[in-house]
């Protein structure tokens, strides 16, 4: 019991120092525009910060509402405080924090340890692939096929992740386990599902179909009856009491999520995807991220057809199953958004623990490979920790001119989604900057509408992903205000009323 409990705990802290490996690499390139910058990625830090600070609540959200990425970027914002932290170094934590999550439910997936698995082992092996995964990602762009690590953000849908991994895991556990145990776990599956589906629906497309389907087929058959069954019930109920559960919160969620689906646009969505992969595979580091993947799908149908126990393979056809029927759904429905395929990235990963047999080799082989293994994660994560605190305190010289201009200028004003956000979020008083559209009419999205109160702004602040403004007045400025990438327009004392909010 001893050599399990250190086993399992060894387990965690390599699993942590990979992940400060990987999060050190995605930012330190381009890729860390949407950890630190882009302006959908900090919806949930905008969100804590105005909830610590006592602010009127009155958010409105998209069709998810980050629930469980809200509290853990809460905590750790919390946290943050105590230790004089800013906004950049809480991101860097929630990061590794959530590829460790990732650790935890991989774990869970590669079943209790028995004679002869090493299910550690072959979790720890997963995740190093996903984070190499991530390490080929290299783009700031937000819409491309770099789909691993997106779940270093706050944003990206990484508790969605981490709940289908749990409930892939959860399934095998019931399927391996004992009549003491059968109803606990399709329960606290239920419970999963229920919470995931009220935070992000994406949870019922990414795990309930697939989940729902592979239990469906496990249900015709007599000795997986009594496991199947049960868990059917409890995911799909789950998820019905989550979608029923997003009703009261109706008011401050802006887009139900059914605009979304287009089928008559699927020739357009193939297309779209088309090109992303073109894209992806033009890189050389894309190509090697996609050789990888694509070994990983091989390996979980050969698993699938190998698997020596129903809980073995109902997580090898999950590791392929996954992938396949969001892309084939994705493209069905006429989407036009990289994120949903996210499982294509994360599920083949699963393909390595499904049998994670221990490997015929030496006791004192296997000694060297650990202690090896240990010495060269230990030295990267003490050489990747600096790196990565010099890229999250790296000055924005452009930013802390608007900063240190806005705070010191007591005025209230404005600026489009994708240009006033990432100021908003590092000002002394996020109040004083004001979410608007070209035509200045308040834009309710991904923003508390209590800004709106102000009913007019002073200043505009516009950057290139600006578009041209459409004030539908005279005025003029009367300074200009150059901040590097940022322009600030100064109309006081002429004050710039808001239009009617739209979202």
């Amino acid at each position: 019991m001893r050599q399990t409990w250190v086993r399992e705990l060894c387990g965690w802290l390599a699993a942590v120092l990979i992940a400060v490996v990987t999060v050190a690499q995605v930012a330190t390139t381009a890729r860390a525009d949407l950890l630190f910058r882009d302006s959908d990625s900090l919806v949930v830090a905008l969100l804590v910060r105005s909830v610590s600070e006592g602010e009127s609540f009155d958010w409105v959200m998209s069709s998810v509402l980050f629930l469980p990425e809200i509290v853990v970027f809460g905590l750790l914002w919390m946290l943050g405080r105590v230790f004089a932290l800013d906004v950049n170094a809480v991101f860097v934590i929630n990061a590794v924090v959530n590829l460790t999550a990732l650790y935890g439910a991989v774990r869970l997936a590669a079943g209790r340890r028995r004679e002869g698995s090493a299910p550690v082992a072959w979790s720890l092996l997963a995740v190093s692939m996903f984070g190499v995964l991530a390490m080929t990602e290299t783009s700031a762009s937000r819409d491309s096929l770099e789909l691993a690590s997106l779940l270093a953000t706050t944003t990206y849908y990484s508790a969605t992740v981490i709940a289908v991994v749990l409930s892939i895991g959860i399934v095998r556990r019931v399927f391996d386990g004992t009549v003491r145990v059968r109803w606990r776990l399709p329960a606290v599956l239920g419970v999963i599902a229920a919470v995931s589906t009220l935070s992000n629906p994406l949870y019922a497309a990414w795990a309930t179909v697939p989940l729902g389907l592979l239990l469906g087929v496990s249900a015709v058959y007599q000795r997986s009856r009594g496991h199947a069954i049960p868990l059917f019930v409890w995911i799909v109920g789950g998820t019905a009491a989550g979608f029923v559960a997003r009703i009261p919160l109706s008011e401050w969620i802006a887009n139900d999520g059914s605009a979304y689906a287009q089928p008559t646009l699927w020739p357009q969505s193939v297309r779209y995807y088309g090109e992303l992969l073109a894209e992806r595979l033009s890189a050389p580091l894309g190509a090697l991220g996609a050789v990888l993947l694509t070994a990983l799908l091989l390996l979980a149908i050969v698993q699938s057809v190998r698997a020596p126990t129903r809980g073995a393979r109902v997580v090898a056809v999950a590791a392929w199953l996954l992938p396949v029927l969001v892309a084939v759904g994705a493209v069905a429905l006429g989407t036009h958004a990289a994120r949903y395929l996210e499982p294509v990235a994360f599920a083949p990963i699963l393909g390595l623990v499904a049998s994670p047999r221990a490997l015929r080799v030496p006791q004192r082989a296997v000694v060297a490979m650990t202690a090896g293994a240990g010495v060269l994660l230990v030295v990267g994560a003490g050489l990747s920790t600096p790196r990565v605190a010099a890229t999250a305190q790296h000055p924005n010289a452009d930013l802390t001119c608007v900063s240190e201009w806005v705070n010191a200028s007591g005025q209230v004003g404005a600026g489009q989604f994708w240009t006033v956000r990432l100021p908003k979020l590092h000002l002394d008083d996020p109040s004083q900057l004001i979410q608007v559209d070209h035509q200045l009419n308040a834009y309710a999205w991904l923003i508390n509408r209590s800004d709106f109160e102000a009913g007019e702004v002073t200043f505009l602040i516009e950057d290139a992903q600006s578009t041209s403004w459409a004030l539908g007045t005279n005025a003029m400025p009367t300074d200009v205000i150059a901040c590097g990438q940022y322009t600030i327009y100064d109309f006081s004392p002429v004050a710039l009323p808001l239009g009617p909010a739209r979202s």
